[in-house]
């Protein structure tokens, strides 16, 4: 991809008005606001915060409720704030300056990482290809890589500078892969399965795959016209964000977009598709979207923990379905669930399907 279509340069180059390909239809653009404007706000729903302090306490108690809070969140929004989630403050400091200093690099540094898009190798420094007949971009750059198993990275495509890198990147993926086990186990328990199924569903330790993309949002001269992603649920099993404590995220919840609020020391967990269609709907896969602005870049680390591509065929699991509760989704791979996600993309209305991530 040329550096040309790097909506960094874009945004660093002085112009006062997007490019037509960047401007949000007509009937998204009424939901668009002001983000710093709504992430003050206290009217309506917000996205749960979950104390995670408890969740392995003797105390049976606590331990309970702390599960129980859990799997409601997941079952009335599928997305929360965690926090003492055991990712130790520290990695994640040194994960996000990583981030931070890798986008801070020079053009003609980073671009030696680019991806190719085209041939369909994502991993790698990218911007989004239009990919539906209306030819719509989003306003971010990202970087995208698989980081663990280990076994099972590229670290040739990895950023050499800054040269922490790889070790923050690495140690933070590891604590990450347990607190997904911790939670798989929750929400395996909370539809009455044993505490490993949904843990093995998914892949198991040798084959969920995390795929972390950095999201680099520059600040934008017309934050009303554009998106930083569009409006998208992440077909993961489940998602892990952490963020510049910039606002950005809204989720599409009883027919409203809620801002989520910036918590510190939180990781933000969605619910992804897999994990949906597995509990054949008791959990939820929200719709989700970034919006941009025009005075601070925004920065996100997304972590999808993703099943593989052909081995496990997604559907209902049994004991999720009943006469009262027929399943709700077909049976295919994670590789058919992507292509068919991206096949019913570009003739949809805002907010009425689900998108791929």
């Amino acid at each position: 991809m040329a550096s040309s279509q790097r909506v960094e340069i874009l945004a660093n180059c002085g112009i006062e008005k997007i490019p037509k390909e960047y401007i949000r239809p007509k009937q998204e653009l009424k939901s668009i606001g002001d983000i710093f404007v709504e992430e003050q706000s206290n009217d309506g729903p917000q996205v749960p915060i979950i104390d995670l302090e408890a969740i392995n306490s003797d105390d049976e108690e606590a331990r309970k409720k702390c599960h129980e809070e859990v799997k409601k969140a997941a079952m009335e929004w599928g997305v929360m704030h965690l926090i003492n989630h055991g990712v130790a403050e520290e990695v994640i400091n040194r994960v996000k300056i990583a981030g931070q200093e890798f986008f801070n690099l020079p053009m003609e540094e980073k671009e030696k990482y680019a991806n190719d898009q085209e041939a369909g190798n994502l991993q790698g420094y990218g911007s989004k290809l239009a990919n539906n007949a209306s030819g719509q971009l989003e306003w971010e750059d990202y970087f995208f890589h698989c980081v663990f198993p280990e076994e099972k990275r590229d670290l040739s495509i990895w950023p050499k500078n800054p040269d922490n890198y790889i070790a923050a990147t690495s140690e933070y993926a590891k604590q990450l892969r347990t607190l997904t086990t911790k939670i798989l186990s929750i929400l395996s328990t909370g539809l009455g399965l044993e505490q490993g199924r949904l843990e093995k569903e998914v892949g198991g330790m040798e084959d969920l795959i995390l795929q972390m993309k950095i999201n680099y949002y520059p600040k934008c001269p017309q934050p009303e016209l554009a998106l930083g992603v569009e409006a998208h649920t992440d077909v993961s099993a489940l998602t892990f964000i952490l963020h510049n404590m910039v606002p950005g995220l809204q989720l599409f919840y009883e027919g409203k977009w809620v801002t989520a609020k910036c918590v510190p020391n939180s990781i933000i967990m969605h619910i992804g598709d897999t994990i949906e269609i597995l509990s054949n709907g008791k959990y939820k896969s929200i719709l989700h979207r970034g919006l941009v602005n025009r005075e601070k870049v925004r920065i996100s680390w997304a972590v999808f923990c993703e099943p593989p591509k052909e081995k496990i065929i997604l559907k209902p699991l049994p004991e999720t379905v009943s006469e009262a509760a027929p399943p709700r989704f077909p049976e295919r791979t994670f590789a058919q669930h992507i292509a068919e996600k991206l096949f019913r993309k570009g003739g949809e209305e805002d907010g009425d399907e689900k998108q791929t991530k």
